[in-house]
């Protein structure tokens, strides 16, 4: 394994925005013979490295998969952990949060969301909305299929209204209507634990992103192993379906 450090991280080549999907959390835990829930709370402090690094990196928005469509089939007792503590921890921290300069925005269904884990995520963003450091994103309650779906049903309101014209719904009307309006697309998708799947994870957001896939289990993802990610990223050329002309 080779190591990499900060001064090996081109600034003109780095990621402007970050997609990681945090898996491995429970296999984390069961590999220590502890409980699952303490595998997501490890995760959770190691997702404030990340961004720490991210911020101090210069990377301008990282995305993070936090909780899908389909999580609420895991057992109730896990569920009911991964809605209440974050409630819990970030009420005790949210002075340093704020003073971090993140700014934390959620993407995802909030119907399902309990009322008070809903009204932290509305607090969060009301108070960092001004920051100027990384741009959070937390996917919660997230799914690419619901979120495409639910774009789909604003444009077609629109159009219904006359507000819009059908040659007028292109790439970009989809895009404004999405969760990640007006966040470009993202440049790197890192997941852990050995997984190389999307998992509904940005489905339409990720179609020209670099994808880095980690045997490392979240909670084990340390900076390192971001930078390694990142060091990958900037040695892969990106032509976007086209073709680079060839020197003469």
């Amino acid at each position: 394994m080779f190591f990499v450090s900060r001064k090996q991280i081109m600034k003109q080549k780095l990621p402007e925005h970050i997609a990681f999907i945090l898996d491995g959390n429970g296999r984390w835990a069961k590999k220590r013979g502890l409980p699952r829930n303490m595998g997501h709370y490890r995760g959770a402090w190691n997702l404030v490295n990340i961004a720490k690094e991210c911020q101090e990196l210069g990377v301008k928005y990282l995305t993070v998969y936090a909780f899908s469509t389909e999580n609420w089939k895991r057992p109730e007792a896990e569920v009911n952990y991964l809605m209440e503590t974050p409630v819990k921890e970030i009420n005790k921290y949210l002075d340093k949060i704020i003073d971090s300069g993140v700014k934390i925005k959620f993407i995802g269904l909030r119907n399902r969301v309990p009322k008070e884990t809903l009204e932290l995520m509305i607090k969060l963003e009301k108070l960092t909305d001004n920051n100027k450091g990384l741009n959070l994103l937390v996917a919660f309650d997230y799914g690419s299929r619901a979120e495409i779906i639910e774009a789909v049903k604003k444009i077609t309101h629109q159009a219904l209204r006359y507000e819009i014209k059908e040659t007028e719904i292109t790439e970009e009307l989809l895009n404004k209507n999405l969760f990640t309006s007006n966040v470009p697309d993202p440049d790197l998708l890192i997941r852990t634990a050995g997984e190389v799947r999307l998992s509904n994870f940005l489905l339409w957001q990720l179609s020209y992103s670099e994808f880095y896939f980690s045997k490392k289990c979240f909670p084990a993802f340390s900076k390192r192993q971001l930078l390694k990610a990142i060091n990958d990223f900037q040695k892969r050329k990106r032509n976007y379906g086209g073709l680079k002309e060839a020197k003469k």
